[in-house]
């Protein structure tokens, strides 16, 4: 990888993904420890996903008008750690409100642009992406288990200290990422809107929304409905831990696997066993068997997927607007989607239950197949990583 900066990129994924371990297992437990209901613990944990719906258009366009990410990702690191701040100097619903949409304004703006910045250095070796992205798997597993054992001895609140450093070691990586080259395109001329219009690429931008939903309350509700159910909290980090192995398992065989299939296919098989992984998860919490082999399918449901989705997002959006298509995706998918689907959890978990609940989210995920299936057209099928150099 010469002239790559593997390791500083790679830090950068360890912790981000890092916070990421820490959030999404364990903050709806420090949030139900603050007595909130499940409304109001679905809007809260939503807010990092609102937030994806503006901030990263914001933030790309900026990126892409200035030329200058690593200053913008720099400037989000620190601006998100400082927000985070907030929650030693107050717990009610409102502060914490304000709070965490300030650090989502500041932290949704960087995984886009270093995802952008990745690729950009990557140049014609897009297939060793997954290599430097497992590093956001590994430092998701350390967290993610270290959290589970010591959440077993220390009470919940010393759980923002752990995601205050985590969220320094961010902004200590984002200082060191080096820019990126951006190499004109033939595109460039074109309106981005008019990329977007392609159907191909409206098919799979919604077809990423509705996986985001479907993901809601996997990422809102999971922990508790285990804890309810009697798995301890570090049993629960190992499960969390679990997916994320078979997730790095899977981007250390990403090249392989793009040579034999398209990303157009391997999406499409992602989608549908997102639909399995969830009905696994809504019947079959009480069988430790289901919920661990549930679990390995993070391979697909995740892995497979994000791979998928980011190489046919880099091969629709080029040059100018590269930084702004990865913004995009994030922003639909992640912002949009994750939006509708934590909302909308919450909603449902009170009033048809968990089980019903997972079960809507595994009506997202065939939702997501039919659409891809359907308007996704021939150009896509055709393109592998190395039609993209």
């Amino acid at each position: 990888m010469n002239a790559v900066p593997y390791w500083r990129l790679s830090g950068f994924y360890f912790f981000y993904f890092a916070f990421v371990g820490a959030i999404s297992p364990f903050w709806g437990l420090y949030l139900q420890s603050l007595a909130f209901n499940a409304v109001e613990i679905g809007v809260l944990m939503s807010l990092l996903q609102v937030m994806r719906i503006f901030a990263p258009n914001i933030w790309g366009h900026l990126a892409d008008r200035s030329g200058r990410r690593t200053a913008i990702v720099q400037l989000a690191a620190f601006g998100s750690a400082l927000a985070f701040a907030g929650v030693f100097f107050g717990s009610s619903f409102w502060w914490l409100f304000a709070v965490m949409a300030t650090v989502s304004f500041f932290w949704s703006a960087s995984l886009p642009l270093v995802e952008a910045m990745t690729l950009s250095h990557l140049g014609d070796r897009i297939d060793a992406y997954g290599r430097i992205r497992l590093w956001g798997s590994i430092g998701f597993i350390v967290m993610v288990v270290g959290l589970g054992y010591a959440l077993d001895y220390l009470p919940i609140a010393w759980l923002p200290w752990a995601v205050l450093a985590v969220m320094l070691g961010i902004a200590a990586f984002a200082r060191v990422i080096p820019e990126a080259e951006i190499l004109a395109h033939g595109g460039d001329h074109q309106p981005l809107r008019e990329v977007v219009r392609r159907p191909e690429v409206a098919a799979l931008l919604a077809a990423c929304l509705l996986m985001a939903v479907t993901h809601g309350p996997y990422y809102t509700f999971y922990s508790i409905y285990l804890v309810d159910h009697g798995y301890d909290k570090s049993l629960v980090g190992w499960l969390w831990a679990l997916g994320v192995i078979c997730e790095i398992g899977i981007f250390l065989v990403v090249p392989r696997i793009f040579a034999r299939v398209t990303p157009r296919t391997l999406i499409l098989a992602s989608f549908a066993l997102a639909v399995l992984r969830f009905l696994m998860i809504a019947w079959g919490v009480e069988s430790a068997w289901l919920v661990w082999g549930a679990q390995t399918l993070h391979a697909f449901t995740f892995g497979t997927y994000h791979a998928a989705a980011v190489a046919l997002i880099h091969q629709h959006f080029r040059g100018r607007h590269q930084a702004r298509g990865q913004a995009l995706y994030t922003s639909i998918s992640y912002g949009v989607g994750g939006t509708i689907g934590g909302l909308a959890s919450g909603f449902t978990w009170e009033t048809l239950g968990p089980a019903w609940t997972y079960t809507l989210a595994a009506g997202s995920a065939a939702l997501a197949w039919a659409v891809y299936a359907v308007w996704g057209t021939n150009k896509t099928r055709a393109s592998r990583p190395e039609a993209m150099k």
